[in-house]
Formats: C-alpha cells, sequence, structure tokens
C-alpha cells in the first residue's frame, strides 16, 4: 500500500498527463521534497519502485545531465487494481480514502463504483471446495457486536442470530400467530405459572448431534444469571427437563405471554456446555441449529453457509457473504443503485423503470420509532419538567420530517406507527415554549447530545432548531459500540436512537429492561421501579387489550413527562433483482435469508 502511495504521489508531480514508459527530467533533491524524506531516503524508494516493476530510472552523471524518471503503468488502470485489491481483502474504507487521494483527474470513481456494484448481490463462488451455486453478498455500515442470543440488542445482529440459531417457537407476522419451530407443541397451566414444551426428534445442530431438552435447560440457565437479555426469563423460579424432548418452566408469579417471550432472538437454543468446547473458542465460531451455519468470521465480513440438515428444509441459497462497511462509507454506497440496499428518497414510482432496470422494490413502515431519550440519571438543566416539555414543543416532528425528508416519512408520537397517524401534531406555540423556559430558569448550560454518525442531520437539526431558542447543545460523537453498552454513555444529557419492536410487546418490555438498552441506564430508580410494577401487571392480564394498556400507560407517562421525545417512523426500502423470489422483509426491517430463491437465474 505504502509503495502504492509512493509511485501515485510521484506520478502526479512529474508526469502529469503524460503517457507511460515516458522519461522526465526530475532529481533527487525533487523526489524526497515530494516524499518528504532525506534525498538518501528517496534513493531507497527507487530502488523499491524499480524492484517492483514501476518505474524506470536513469541517473545523471556529469555536468548538465540531469536525471530521469519513467512512469511504467498509466495512472487509471493502477489505482483500480489497488482500489479493487483492498476491497477484496475487506478494506473497504481505505479503497475509498485511496480513490479520495489520487482518483482526480480520472474516471477512476466511476469505474470503481461500477465494479462494486457487480461485486455485491447475487453470485456463485467456490464454497468448501465446491461450487456453491447462488450466494447472497451484500453490505451492512455497522459492526456486527455481538452473535450471543443472551447480549444481542441491535436489529440486525439479532437477524443474524435468527439465521443461526432455532428457537422453540416462532412468531409468524403473516398468520399474526405463534407457530412451533423446535418445539412442535406447548401447554400452560391457566394461571400461566407453568408453561411445558415438547421438542421435536430430528433437530440437528451444525455439527450433527441431536437437539434434546438438556440443551434447553442449559441454554435458559445460562441467560437467567444475570445477562443483559435475562429478561426474557423475568420472574422463572425454575426450568427443568421431564425426559429427553420436555421441558418445564415455573414462574413465581404469571406470564401469560410467556410463549411471545420464546420467540426473541434473546431465546435462540445454544448447545449443552457450549458443544464439549470452551465458552471463548465456542463465541469464536459458534453453532446453533438454525437455517445457516457461521462457515467463517473476519473483521470485515460473516460468511454464512446453509445448514443442509435444517429440520423446516435446506435453505436454497448455499450462502450469504455480510461485508463490514464502515459507517463513514454509507454516503459513497448511495450511488450503488441496486442490490439489498435501500433508496433514500422517494421510491421509483414509474413501473416501466422498474421493468426497465429488472427489478422488484420491498417497502415496510418501521414497527418502531427514532427518538431521543433524557438521561434523568444525570444533573443538568432536564432535571426540569418544564425545560423537557420546552424542548419537546420545539423539536416539531412534522418539520423534522418536512426538513430532512428521504426515509423519514411520519411523525411520531408514539412508538408503533398507527398510534401516530391517528395522533394530530399541532403547530409550535411560541407562547408556550417561553413560559416553559422562564418556569425551568434555564442559564444557558450546554446540553450533550449524543448520535451515532448516521443520525448526525438529526442531530444538526436539534442543535440548530434549540439554538433558536437560547438553548445551547454539543454534539458528541457515538459509535454502535458505545450504544451497546448504555452505561458508556451516562456522560450525555440525552441520546438519539431507534428502536425496532419487531415481536410487538415483548420488544417494548426489553425496551425498559435490556441491560445494556440506553433507556434501562437513563431512567432514574422511581421510573424503573414503576415500570417495572406495570409490566408485572402487564404479564398477569388475561387479555390482549389490558396488557396494552399497561404498557401504553408506561409510554404515556414518559412521553407526558417528556422524559422521551419521538421523532419520526422510517420507511425501509429494499430493491432486489427481479429474478429473487420469496423476499419480504421481516419484523426486523430484514429480508430472511432462508426464503430467498432465484427464478430461472444462471
Amino acid at each position: 500500500m505504502l509503495t502504492a502511495e509512493r509511485y501515485l504521489t510521484l506520478y502526479d508531480r512529474f508526469n502529469g498527463e503524460g503517457a507511460a514508459d515516458t522519461f522526465v527530467e526530475a532529481t533527487v533533491e525533487e523526489l524526497s521534497d515530494v516524499l518528504y524524506c532525506t534525498p538518501r531516503n528517496a534513493k531507497f524508494v527507487l530502488r523499491k519502485l524499480e524492484e517492483e516493476q514501476l518505474i524506470a530510472w536513469s541517473p545523471g552523471r556529469g555536468r548538465g545531465n540531469r536525471s530521469r524518471i519513467a512512469f511504467r503503468l498509466e495512472k487509471e488502470p493502477y489505482l483500480l487494481e489497488i482500489s479493487r485489491s483492498l476491497v477484496e481483502r475487506g478494506e473497504y474504507k481505505q479503497a475509498f480514502d485511496f480513490l479520495d487521494k489520487f482518483a482526480h483527474g480520472t474516471n477512476a470513481r466511476e469505474t470503481f463504483m461500477d465494479w462494486l456494484n457487480g461485486h455485491f448481490g447475487y453470485k456463485k463462488i467456490d464454497l468448501d471446495g465446491k461450487i456453491a451455486r447462488d450466494l447472497l453478498r451484500f453490505p451492512v455500515f455497522s459492526p456486527v457486536m455481538s452473535i450471543d442470543p443472551a447480549e444481542v440488542n441491535f436489529s440486525f445482529d439479532a437477524h443474524l442470530v435468527r439465521q443461526i440459531y432455532g428457537r422453540l417457537v416462532q412468531y409468524d407476522v403473516q398468520q399474526e400467530k405463534i407457530i412451533p419451530a423446535i418445539a412442535h407443541t406447548w401447554t400452560s397451566t391457566p394461571d400461566a405459572t407453568e408453561w411445558v414444551y415438547y421438542l421435536r426428534k430430528g433437530v440437528l445442530f451444525h455439527d450433527g448431534r441431536e437437539l434434546t431438552s438438556e440443551d434447553v435447560v442449559f441454554t435458559f440457565s445460562r441467560l437467567k444469571e444475570g445477562k443483559p437479555n435475562s429478561w426474557v426469563l423475568r420472574g422463572l423460579a425454575d426450568i427443568e427437563p421431564v425426559g429427553p424432548r420436555i421441558v418445564r418452566f415455573r414462574f413465581e408469579r404469571p406470564n401469560r405471554i410467556f410463549d411471545r417471550f420464546l420467540c426473541t432472538a434473546a431465546a435462540s437454543i445454544l448447545p449443552k456446555d457450549f458443544g464439549g468446547r470452551e465458552e471463548e473458542a465456542f463465541w469464536a465460531l459458534p453453532i446453533g441449529c438454525g437455517p445457516f451455519r457461521l462457515h467463517s468470521v473476519s473483521p470485515h465480513s460473516i460468511l454464512l453457509a446453509a445448514h443442509t440438515s435444517h429440520y423446516a428444509g435446506r435453505p436454497y441459497l448455499d450462502g450469504v457473504r455480510v461485508v463490514n462497511m464502515p459507517e463513514e462509507c454509507h454516503d459513497a454506497f448511495g450511488e450503488l443503485p441496486k442490490v439489498m440496499r435501500g433508496f433514500e428518497d422517494d421510491p421509483p414510482s414509474e413501473a416501466d423503470s422498474l421493468a426497465e432496470d429488472n427489478l422488484q422494490q420491498l417497502i415496510q413502515l418501521c414497527n418502531g420509532s427514532t427518538m431521543i431519550v433524557w438521561n434523568m440519571n444525570r444533573a443538568g438543566p432536564h432535571q426540569s419538567e418544564a425545560f423537557r416539555r420546552a424542548v419537546q414543543m420545539i423539536l416539531n416532528p412534522a418539520e423534522l420530517v418536512e426538513d430532512l425528508a428521504g426515509n423519514r416519512v411520519l411523525p411520531a408520537t408514539s412508538f408503533r406507527p398507527e398510534v401516530s397517524m391517528a395522533t394530530p401534531i399541532g403547530e409550535l406555540d411560541s407562547e408556550r415554549v417561553r413560559s416553559a423556559l422562564r418556569e425551568s430558569r434555564y442559564d444557558g448550560e450546554v446540553l450533550k447530545l449524543r448520535a451515532r454518525e448516521k443520525y448526525g442531520d438529526e442531530a444538526r437539526w436539534i442543535v440548530r432548531k434549540l439554538a433558536e431558542w437560547g438553548i445551547q447543545a454539543e454534539i458528541v460523537p457515538t459509535s454502535r459500540t458505545d450504544l451497546s453498552d448504555g452505561i458508556q454513555l451516562t456522560d450525555a444529557d440525552l441520546t438519539i436512537l431507534c428502536v425496532v419492536f419487531a415481536e410487538d410487546e415483548v420488544c417494548e418490555v426489553e425496551f425498559y429492561e435490556h441491560g445494556s438498552c440506553v433507556v434501562k441506564n437513563y431512567l432514574d430508580q422511581e421510573r424503573d421501579s414503576w415500570i417495572r410494577k406495570r409490566i408485572d401487571a402487564s404479564l398477569s392480564a388475561d387479555s390482549q387489550r389490558d396488557r396494552r394498556l399497561h404498557l401504553r400507560e408506561i409510554e404515556q407517562r414518559l412521553r407526558d413527562e417528556a422524559c422521551i421525545i419521538f421523532l419520526y417512523h422510517e420507511r425501509n426500502n429494499r430493491m432486489l433483482p427481479s429474478y429473487v423470489r420469496g423476499a419480504s422483509l421481516n419484523s426486523l426491517g430484514w429480508i430472511d435469508f432462508k426464503d430467498i430463491w432465484f427464478e430461472n437465474h444462471e
């Protein structure tokens, strides 16, 4: 890489628009000035470039004879070669940085993006020494934080967990009911304090071993012991195997939707004792009984291979490669028009446009919301409810959606879009804002606003709107790693985050109780204790209506006290080649890999 940079640096300085293999005059002193090194080191660089057959160097000897250098490779093809090699090694950010530095005056960037568009999508590759006829390769712009079900917190991580592991039951969005998975049936007592699950025969882990009740007991015993997702087992008194294929759960108090809890990614089943491996070794390449096995993991990508003995049938895809792209490269990928990426502006509406590109589009309103959460455990002006209400009025969701547009399509007043649709948002009442600010006695203290780079536009909009009312705020850049541990965010006054409710009311419980969630760490003790009691009441309720009322009460209090300020609901969009069949967006906003198949695509 350093050699390539030196070659192109010298090329730009001395060759300009000249042709390859054309000698131009250049002294060692001039070369050392360009390379910011001593003449001695410049000679070393020249020898290295000659050895790599990148240049020809003719030293000037005798009075009046100047040294000359010839560049043997044209700039643009060489630049593309290096950029592509970086991509093949998974170094995408370095490839973009390289192009930004040297592509001026060429068409290299446009040619590279065309190539990259073909790099992602549906391919045939050599997998395990065999021809894998169907591989999906696509980019994600945030690192995978964890594929341990006991820790998983982010939507794409949960999506991967669902591909690798199996769950006792799962929720079918189309049928709107819980359906069998590893368990073929289950029962509960009338008071919902005891649940019994009956396991299928022949459910195999990726190593070929059959799953039994011992694996289920191991999984949930581990989950119960102080894990971020221990909320799944709230109130669990005991779990025991009743034979090799029956498992009994006993609770201290009723949980009438425990079967819904077991639909979450957090309830995915692990092999007992990590399949006979040490725990650290297991997580380097874990196994489950899901439709895909984890083939390999690197800092830059994850490769999944089809689990050919999956109890529900072999996936059509042979493999899926998930490429981890730096978040700062997201804007550059706006140039990619196809294959597994969303469109930021309004989706194509002309049928002939879609037909021409042989594309299909999938559109879904995200079942969740982007919001601001106040840190109620940190001193500051936001400890005044009047101040929080003033900020809530200033940050009008309808104005945000109009100003920023893109996939921000519905102003939010709730977690759920259907509630927001039915709730009018009034215009800004300046006198009410002034009155609330006077009541709060705000004295100009600077607010610290944490936001990931993907919410940079939102953060800047918030800072600008608050400044119009004399409220000072500064943006503190936040990584996904920070968000994976809410404790790391306690130095901020407020944080922008997005929540996706994949399992409806169960995910609402998770929002309040996940051990690493921002909200869990931002709620003060009084509110946290009150919320836990409302959740207990919800889980004991006989009807879904009553359960929803208890959870709605929590949301209403947090909204009315402006502890949470809802901003907008997002639209999930995907564009796929027309030959891809079986594709639909799941509750997490992703396409289930196991459902995809190709029609007449060779």
